[in-house]
């Protein structure tokens, strides 16, 4: 359902990161970022990031990789 990138975003916003750490983190734009999160949101039926990565999580969809981001 979500990419691996997408769930790379949310695992890095599930930790507390800002758009713009994420960004520096996995080497991409800002812009690129909110793309991500912003399909997250379309693609899981949420609007908001805490309900993403809750909705993501229950899923499945977010395998324990934040270590590896």
């Amino acid at each position: 359902m979500i990419t691996n990138r997408e769930a790379d975003v949310l695992l890095l916003l599930a930790g507390g990161c800002s758009y713009g750490q994420i960004a520096l983190r996995l080497g991409i734009s800002v812009h690129t970022v909110g793309t991500h999160v912003k399909n997250c949101y379309r693609k899981l039926g949420v609007r908001r990031a805490a309900h993403a990565v809750a909705r993501a999580a229950e899923l499945e969809l977010m395998p324990e990789r934040l270590s590896s981001v």
